[in-house]
């Protein structure tokens, strides 16, 4: 019986095993054995005659100060994205977990928008808001307040980089956040209530300590996403000025189309390393106490 069960399984998982090996794991497989290469996009166009390099264009991608600048850039990008992202995810989910209670509905939805927004469209509504004359230096200057070239200065540009990523992933934070509140039993805060226990000392005491599972799934899911981070540098600023906003994402698709094919790929396993060591860094620290 248990063996006929697993034949039927295997059968079913049989057409998903197959387009994950040819869309996922083939691909993975060759970018690697580019890696190794000396390939450009002129081998591409004529017959290969690539050489093995081994590691070389590791050691040069790390090397390369385009590379280590957009690394410095992506790590930026998550000191800044990932705690805002978070903390006002929370603070949404609190307040429409129990504070609001009219529309809430309403409000989560408008909360969640910018999840399922087009990218390309809201980038689109932000480069015309954040532009020299637009509504938002329009509004500044009726405050008598001078505003700044948001995606023409170097540091303006990091700024408006990070609104638009931290809009984007509220949304999803506070659905997340939501679920872990809702899972908290009633019961526990009526016990405290009874005790004495203030507004801000159940938070301390029993929210955020029961939503620390939940909290690290946030925190990785976050962090991942803004380590590999490309359309909002790429829509808003195309990684200017001055490479201010250029992440390694972004690097790697700008050299794969300068014909650094060889390069691009080491960049993107180098990419997909540094998200592994961080995630697991993060749930060996992160991760609830037995």
């Amino acid at each position: 019986m248990q063996r006929s069960q697993a034949r039927a399984a295997w059968l079913f998982l049989t057409p998903f095993l197959i387009v994950t090996a040819v869309f996922t794991a083939i691909p993975v497989v060759a970018a690697m054995g580019m890696s190794l290469t000396d390939l450009t996009s002129r081998e591409i166009r004529t017959p290969f005659a690539v050489d093995f390099v081994g590691l070389d264009n590791f050691i040069a991608v790390l090397g390369d100060a385009g590379f280590q600048r957009s690394a410095a850039n992506t790590a930026l990008f998550v000191i800044l994205c990932v705690p805002l992202s978070i903390a006002f995810g929370l603070a949404l989910a609190l307040l429409l977990n129990k504070g609001i209670r009219r529309l809430r509905t309403f409000f989560r939805a408008a909360a969640y928008l910018p999840v399922i927004t087009n990218i390309v469209a809201a980038a689109v509504i932000w480069k015309y808001a954040f532009a020299p004359l637009g509504p938002v230096n329009s509004a500044l200057e009726s405050w008598e307040l001078a505003g700044p070239n948001w995606l023409g200065d170097p540091g303006s540009a990091v700024t408006t980089v990070v609104m638009l990523g931290v809009w984007r992933n509220i949304g999803t934070c506070m659905v997340l956040f939501l679920a872990g509140l809702q899972a908290i039993p009633e019961q526990v805060y009526e016990a405290a209530a009874v005790d004495g226990a203030t507004a801000s000392r159940r938070l301390w005491s029993i929210t955020l300590p029961l939503l620390r599972p939940t909290t690290l799934l946030v925190t990785v899911l976050m962090t991942v996403s803004f380590l590999s981070i490309f359309e909002e540098p790429y829509l808003l600023t195309a990684g200017g000025p001055l490479g201010a906003t250029r992440s390694i994402a972004l690097w790697v698709y700008e050299q794969f189309g300068f014909g650094n094919t060889a390069a691009s790929m080491a960049g993107s396993f180098l990419l997909i390393a540094f998200v592994s060591v961080v995630a697991v860094v993060q749930f060996r620290f992160l991760r609830p106490k037995n």
